[in-house]
């Protein structure tokens, strides 16, 4: 069987289905092929289901700290995993529905399927036809002749040589979303967002957990100051890790594993491992060899608008070497269509886009850090800590600061950094910011509400001119 449409949207995660959206309200006709499911590795393997999990560990620390804010509970707060589990399940499937649904509404068509890019053929003088093979084997194979492609096939979770997953005792984040049970001891291999995430809603849920990292911080893309404090908050909880530690091997025996970490002499015996040392790009398999593109492990190659070395075909997403963000991805997906479709648009700024990280406590960041700012330019840091905003300690939650950093000559904010509760959503304040070019002076006179923890981006901005007022 064979089609011609506008474009193929070959993956149908955050930037695929997004950028398929965008096509179809632009009067495109619009074919999205994805393999799994509508919503992709965010919505029902990735930030979703997590932070779900995340939600439910937060929800039960509150409760048992109950009495602090006058509450009374009969007995210990116990835990039913399976319920949490339920309601993450919940979650996933009622946004599942209504992304299903938003393709419906744009008249999009969902082929379940697994898609290649072919070469010139006899359906087109030019690379970009879609083959799409169906698990059902009954089903005739689908060929379908674009004007444009967008590849969109995401990510995959890195491993080690030494480490064999198998999603039952070594496991990735996948197989960490699927337990039916809770382990008693979990070594998490990798301090980046993934396993600092995770490390954080399995102490929530009773499990002891240590974090193996390879460098010497926690989160590397952060500040030091951000990673010196959210290690000392995980340790706090009761979180171990090891940092500037190398894992050699990993045993399984008697149902559980002895992982041996360089210049340590007995080997660390936990229930589980999860790999958590990052993703890779889904080059392979999707018939990139058939073209003249440009790729490699890290990604494939594209300009600031992601067409390809074969101009009308774009990549967006975690395919490519940017930032491995579902937002990011989005907005990626957006200017690629727009692109396509002839509209004016600019090359996103990837030093405005804001960066979470879900733990207790929250981090959050835009632009700059104080330990990766450009040194040529004079910087001042102004800093305010939540032990002093009213808001964080009603809310008994005074761990954390935020770090703003000013451009002395322009005035302009080009970083901040916040550790806290509710980080995550307060930085779209300064994401804005520095979208619409705002100073810092500006942002320090904005009238900020009180009693609230944005009142501690206010103090920090005014800090960087030193007349922070509750400081």
């Amino acid at each position: 069987m064979t089609m011609n449409t506008d474009l193929v949207v070959l993956g149908g995660g955050p930037g695929g289905y997004v950028a398929a959206i965008r096509a179809a309200q632009l009067g495109m006709q619009v074919v999205l092929v994805e393999k799994a499911k509508v919503g992709g590795i965010c919505l029902h393997k990735g930030c979703i289901p997590t932070k779900s999990l995340l939600h439910s560990g937060e929800t039960l620390r509150l409760m048992q700290s109950a009495a602090t804010f006058g509450g009374i509970i009969e007995g210990k707060v116990g835990i039913d995993f399976a319920k949490i589990q339920a309601r993450k399940a919940t979650v996933v499937d009622q946004l599942y529905r209504g992304v299903q649904g938003l393709m419906k509404k744009n008249k999009i068509t969902v082929l379940n399927g697994t898609g290649a890019v072919l070469g010139p053929s006899i359906f087109s003088p030019v690379s970009g036809t879609v083959s799409v093979t169906f698990d059902d084997k009954s089903k005739e194979d689908v060929m379908i002749v674009p004007k444009h492609v967008i590849i969109a096939t995401g990510s995959s979770p890195k491993t080690l040589p030494s480490l064999s997953i198998d999603e039952k005792m070594i496991l990735t984040s996948n197989g960490m979303l699927e337990l039916t049970a809770l382990p008693k001891k979990v070594a998490i291999i990798g301090g980046g967002v993934i396993g600092v995430e995770w490390a954080s809603l399995l102490n929530d849920f009773g499990v002891d957990v240590t974090i193996v990292e390879f460098l010497d911080q926690l989160v590397i893309n952060e500040s030091q100051t951000i990673a010196r404090e959210l290690q000392k908050q995980l340790e706090n909880r009761g979180i171990h890790i090891q940092l500037g530690a190398k894992v050699e091997q990993a045993t399984i025996k008697n149902k559980q594993v002895a992982l041996t970490i360089a210049e340590q002499s007995d080997p660390l015996i936990v229930d589980k491992v999860m790999v958590a040392i990052g993703r890779q790009p889904n080059v392979e398999g999707i018939g990139l060899q058939n073209t003249s593109i440009k790729y490699s492990a890290k990604g494939i190659t594209h300009n600031a608008f992601y067409q390809t070395t074969e101009d009308h075909i774009y990549a967006i997403g975690d395919v490519i070497d940017t930032l491995q963000l579902a937002h990011v991805a989005m907005k990626e997906g957006i200017i690629a269509v727009e692109h396509m479709a002839g509209l004016p648009v600019a090359p996103l700024n990837y030093n405005d886009v804001p960066r979470c990280t879900y733990t207790d406590p929250e981090i959050a960041s835009v632009g700059y850090t104080s330990s990766n700012y450009p040194q040529d330019r004079d910087v001042k840091i102004g800093r305010f800590n939540f032990n002093a905003n009213a808001k964080a300690i009603i809310l008994g939650d005074t761990a954390g600061f935020v770090e703003v950093l000013r451009d002395v000559v322009t005035d302009d904010i080009i970083g901040v950094s916040i550790i806290g509760a509710h980080a995550t959503d307060m930085i779209a304040e300064m994401s804005d910011a520095m979208y619409l070019d705002a100073s810092a002076t500006e942002i320090g006179d904005a009238v900020h509400p009180h009693p609230s923890l944005s009142e501690a981006i206010q103090e920090a901005t005014l800090d960087t001119h030193k007349i922070a007022i509750h400081k």
